[in-house]
């Protein structure tokens, strides 16, 4: 394939003139039902339900609120944060998890660092508990 000055793939977040397209301001990770279970657990001594995203948004909105993970500056820097939800079969239909992709919707002036080291500091929170 033979490339245009000027003009990136536009799945690597660029389009003509290097501008940044909507969605390369967002970044995804998925998490288990049962690690956002514990974090909330652990940070408030109760055991909830997460029976659809809804559920795991208001969660995931106290964990970030509650946590400590993000003080005031890393806060400013999302507008924010999206839930979907689907099922991990493991070996048979009634055998899955309920995984949560958590789409982080961040300020365009945040740079790629940034949202990596954001990202991090969530995914090892949400690692450790």
């Amino acid at each position: 394939m033979i490339g245009h000055p000027g003009f990136e793939n536009e799945r690597n977040g660029f389009q003509n003139n290097n501008q940044k397209t909507e969605w390369a301001d967002k970044m995804k990770i998925k998490v288990e039902s049962e690690k956002i279970i514990k974090a909330v657990k652990k940070l408030e001594g109760i055991e909830i339900v997460l029976e659809n995203f809804n559920d795991a948004k208001e969660a995931i909105q106290l964990i970030l609120s509650r946590s400590g993970l993000f003080e005031r500056q890393k806060a400013e820097k999302f507008k924010d944060v999206e839930v979907t939800s689907f099922q991990k079969y493991e070996t048979t239909a009634v055998d899955y998890k309920m995984i949560f992709l958590l789409e982080f919707i961040f300020e365009t002036d945040v740079s790629l660092d940034e949202k990596v080291s954001i990202i991090k500091e969530l995914q090892d929170f949400f690692n450790k508990v």
